[in-house]
């Protein structure tokens, strides 16, 4: 798998993988919010800009610890997204915005089930500092089903090695942030089903 993984680094080999499913993937997002009231995004985990295009001009910033995502998404994409875009190499942990450059609109796409559980708590913890009091968080990721099938064994041998179970990420979630939706979807392929994923929109926890 180490193999697999190092391939996948490069953001060619990415997108390729990723191609027929990325905009299907986002489809829960799409469908549950309006995208034109969005003041600025925060990407959390961008790789090489796969999500930036559905918020052309709309103020984004993306994150990634990847040096050749970073680079790749600057080159493609930053000079053409018709508003102010940009794209760090930096880990989430280590961001301190300004108050008045605070997300309404932070997306994770597919980014937790390669955290263990103690970053993710991190991670979720720091975000509560970085969402504007009226904004949402938005996280899709893999989930690893109950039942032997297509959909488990694929969440077996993806790269990110912390898939988890549909109730465990509702509790992760719902410990940092208040629900607003949670909801699973399949990924499919000639009607076959082959990824279980799962949509949270939150917002920031009152103290």
């Amino acid at each position: 798998m180490s193999g697999i993984r190092d391939i996948l680094s490069f953001p060619k080999v990415y997108q390729l993988w990723q191609a027929p499913f990325a905009h299907r993937k986002l489809q829960p997002v799409l469908q549950h919010n309006d995208l034109a009231t969005v003041r600025r995004v925060l990407d959390v985990g961008c790789g090489p800009g796969t999500n930036a295009r559905i918020f052309r001009n709309r103020d984004y910033l993306g994150l990634d610890i990847n040096p050749r995502y970073i680079a790749h998404a600057t080159r493609s994409l930053a000079s053409n997204h018709g508003a102010p875009c940009e794209f760090r190499v930096q880990d989430v942990c280590e961001y301190y915005p300004e108050k008045t450059e605070l997300a309404d609109f932070i997306l994770m796409n597919s980014f937790l089930h390669h955290i263990d559980d103690e970053n993710t708590d991190r991670i979720l913890s720091r975000l509560q500092n970085v969402l504007s009091d009226d904004g949402h968080i938005h996280i899709l990721d893999l989930v690893l089903p109950d039942k032997v099938g297509i959909p488990r064994l694929l969440a077996r041998l993806d790269r990110g090695e912390h898939p988890r179970p549909l109730e465990q990420w509702r509790e992760i979630f719902s410990k940092h942030f208040t629900p607003v939706l949670f909801e699973p979807f399949q990924l499919k392929a000639l009607g076959i089903p082959l990824w279980n994923m799962v949509y949270f929109k939150g917002k920031k926890r009152q103290p």
